[in-house]
């Protein structure tokens, strides 16, 4: 009986040391079996960029702890990722917002690591400009850029360049002028033609965007009548024997001029022979000089002395017709100042000299019974003045 005992106890003991020693061996298995995680580490660079720009990510100061870093794992935090052997790699960043950029750094015995770091992307700003698809020369263009925007809600600085083919601040670069800083530019034309001009809108941050326009300038469009005028200039003065009077005048600033006649007459003399007068026109643009001397008068017919000059083809007559040009007043110039139309332009001078008045004294000594005369000179213009009426084109 004790030898059954025995055994049956024998064998109990020889379970329950199988069993304690196979929880020994799994125990031991268990604290082998372990895996050690690496340190991450990372830096960017810049951490505040434009929209488009690029940011450096540097993680070569990760730390494996056992082993070698067998991968570095990106996330961009834009949708974009990356895997790379070695911990140094680049990112651009085609749209505005805060991304946060994330690294995962894996060992040799398949341990892992993050870091991470927040980029922020500052938008570009968006140019709205307008402006007239049809301009005139003499326009005054308005340019509006008040409904640019920026993503963030920044407030904008524009800077205009008007004209990209003048130097306005002198310095030799016809490309960096600033013409103006509001948001909408009010800019006068005066000649038809193409400027070509920039805006730059500029936020905060120091983003900005640069937008070219081009403003196409037609001239005007006039239909152009002649109608004929005269001017009459007259005076009347007295001029002893020997004496000389001197009158100006400009008819043709008032139009084109055709033609001229002047008449000087002198006061009809009691007793005979009548006094003799000479009336000269000089017009100093042209040399052109012209003089006549009064003649007899009837005393019969009670007709005094005179004097009378002419001309009447100094200048062609006006043609009909539309015309275009970049202002009335230049239009004007052109048709009062063409070649071969200009006679009669600037200062005309008149002159009245009391030649000879008689009768003379008797005898030396006496009273004079005629020193001098009363006269009057008129003197009327003829012109051919345009009227300028302003048509649409067709």
């Amino acid at each position: 009986m004790w030898a059954i005992l025995s055994r049956r106890t024998l064998r109990s003991l020889l379970m329950a040391s199988l069993m304690v020693c196979s929880s020994l061996v799994a125990g031991c298995t268990g604290a082998l079996d372990f895996t050690v995680d690496p340190s991450a580490k990372l830096t960017a660079y810049p951490l505040l960029i434009q929209e488009g720009e690029t940011v450096t990510f540097d993680a070569r100061e990760s730390d494996p702890i056992e082993g070698l870093i067998a991968e570095f794992r990106w996330d961009f935090g834009d949708g974009q990722t990356s895997e790379t052997m070695t911990g140094f790699t680049s990112h651009r960043y085609t749209t505005f917002g805060i991304f946060t950029a994330v690294l995962t750094v894996v060992n040799g015995q398949g341990g892992e690591d993050r870091a991470s770091t927040t980029i922020n992307v500052n938008g570009a700003p968006t140019i709205n400009l307008t402006y007239p698809d049809s301009i005139r020369s003499g326009d005054s263009v308005f340019l509006d850029a008040s409904k640019s925007a920026d993503p963030e809600g920044d407030n904008l600085m524009s800077e205009w360049d008007l004209n990209l083919g003048e130097d306005s601040d002198g310095d030799g670069d016809m490309r960096n002028d600033i013409d103006a800083t509001e948001s909408t530019v009010l800019l006068p034309t005066n000649r038809s033609g193409t400027i070509q001009g920039s805006l730059t809108a500029t936020d905060s941050a120091d983003a900005s965007v640069k937008q070219l326009f081009t403003l196409e300038i037609t001239s005007r469009r006039y239909e152009v009548t002649w109608k004929t005028i005269e001017v009459e200039y007259a005076w009347d003065e007295y001029l002893d024997q020997g004496e000389q009077w001197e009158g100006n005048i400009t008819p043709g600033a008032d139009g084109r001029v055709s033609a001229f006649l002047a008449t000087l007459e002198l006061q009809q003399d009691v007793l005979a022979p009548q006094d003799n007068f000479t009336l000269s026109i000089f017009i100093v643009d042209d040399g052109y000089e012209k003089s006549a001397q009064t003649g007899e008068g009837n005393f019969t017919s009670n007709e005094s002395a005179s004097a009378t000059l002419s001309n009447d083809n100094i200048n062609s007559a006006g043609e009909d017709g539309v015309y275009d040009s970049d202002s009335e007043e230049a239009l004007l110039q052109y048709l009062l100042e063409s070649s071969g139309n200009r006679s009669g332009q600037g200062t005309w001078v008149w002159t009245v000299f009391a030649q000879q008045a008689d009768p003379e004294p008797l005898f030396e000594g006496a009273p004079d019974p005629d020193p001098g005369n009363d006269w009057t000179l008129t003197v009327t213009v003829t012109l051919l003045i345009p009227k300028l009426t302003e048509i649409a084109y067709e």
